[in-house]
């Protein structure tokens, strides 16, 4: 390392999905702009961070697990993962460690640092970690765990700071990015996929992780068959990520409808602007459709023997974000075994068939953005003033 490198701030990513994916290179771009370039970047991230000037230190693919049963066969991996990111971040000693999202392994990481750091470890930077375990939708208690061992915790809802400023963590309201995500051209998709400008679309959304791909793939293909039976011009484009676009291209290869897969941001927000109504997984994608005003079908499958522990201890009435934050039912929700195609088809086919679906959508997609904004500043800027401050970085 050159003089000039050492003297550069040194910001440590983590990012282990998709989603992160996405906030994680929103925030290089920021601190980019705001320190005009002297901000270097080491740590572990996906296709977008990569191109941002990430070198990731492993494929963030080995960490899209969730679930207590579906981590475990993955847990020796993910241990030796750990140790390996814990190593080289005491080697770079960044200036900052900043995790998202990706709790299984992410907190595990900064756990470890904070037990050195006690026991007079070289661990003399911020502990920040962005996007906050949803403690109001299941385990209240992690809130003062994680308290314990972060220094700094960025949140995406307005509602989750006094969940973990109870326990004395400095805890930021940043603003979600959905909040200003573009508004795409449908007319442009429909053009490009040979869509007839009347044809009702559907779009069909099954995850970002393998398993879950693999667990709802079932139920939505019926769903697809029974859908196109009913509206025989019905047209289907399905959004996806790198992840998991080869599975989900094999999945829909013999689907009617004419399925379109779709790969990338533009793409994705073209499509959002296409669709008549969604099929989708339960996650952010289902607030991005929600901002984009577009009705949508919420569902979800974990392996059996996650289910009944997770019926115990999850709130189901905050599961979809939507829901959570407006405080009424936006988007019907059908979780396990009332995840099937005939429940999926009348919810979607609902949908289509009312005409004031779409404008109470849109009036839903008003009412959100107002929530998660938070103001003239856009929510990668929002972070990245506060990394930078944590970190001592200077901005121009």
């Amino acid at each position: 390392m050159s003089a000039e490198e050492a003297r550069t701030p040194l910001v440590y990513l983590i990012a282990g999905e998709a989603s992160g994916d996405v906030l994680a290179a929103g925030l290089m771009r920021s601190l980019k702009r705001m320190t005009g370039g002297n901000v270097r970047f080491a740590g572990v991230g996906g296709k977008l961070m990569r191109e941002e000037g990430l070198e990731s230190l492993f494929p963030i693919s080995e960490m899209a697990v969730m679930g207590v049963f579906e981590i475990l066969p993955h847990a020796p991996k993910l241990l030796r993962r750990i140790r390996q990111t814990v190593t080289d971040i005491l080697s770079k000693q960044p200036d900052i460690l900043v995790t998202v999202d990706s709790k299984a392994f992410s907190l595990r990481v900064q756990k470890r640092l904070n037990k050195l750091r006690a026991k007079g470890g070289a661990v003399d930077f911020p502990l920040v970690h962005m996007v906050a375990p949803t403690v109001w939708a299941w385990r209240p208690g992690r809130a003062k765990t994680i308290s314990r061992f972060l220094d700094r915790l960025l949140v995406l809802f307005p509602f989750e700071p006094p969940y973990f400023e109870e326990h004395g963590l400095k805890t930021v309201f940043v603003g979600h990015p959905a909040s200003v995500q573009p508004q795409g051209d449908g007319s442009r998709l429909r053009a490009r996929a040979q869509i007839p400008p009347r044809a009702p679309v559907l779009g069909v959304l099954p995850g970002s992780r393998p398993g879950e791909v693999r667990r709802l793939m079932p139920a939505f293909t019926d769903t697809v068959r029974r859908l196109t039976a009913r509206y025989p011009d019905l047209r289907i484009l399905v959004p996806t990520v790198s992840g998991v676009a080869e599975e989900v291209r094999d999945a829909v290869k013999d689907w009617p409808g004419k399925p379109v897969v779709l790969e990338g941001e533009a793409e994705k927000y073209d499509a959002f602007d296409a669709m008549n109504v969604a099929l989708a997984a339960s996650g952010t994608v289902t607030l991005e459709l929600a901002l984009a005003g577009v009705p949508t079908v919420v569902a979800y499958k974990v392996s059996p023997l996650s289910a009944p522990i997770g019926r115990r201890l999850v709130n189901l009435d905050s599961v979809v974000l939507a829901n959570r934050i407006l405080g009424r039912v936006v988007q019907p929700f059908f979780l396990q075994e009332n995840c099937t195609p005939q429940a999926l088809t009348v919810a979607a086919a609902r949908m289509f068939d009312d005409t004031r679906a779409r404008a109470d959508c849109a009036a839903a997609a008003r009412d959100l953005r107002e929530e998660l904004s938070t103001g003239a500043v856009s929510p990668s800027d929002t972070a990245a003033m506060a990394v930078a401050e944590a970190a001592g970085i200077a901005r121009r």
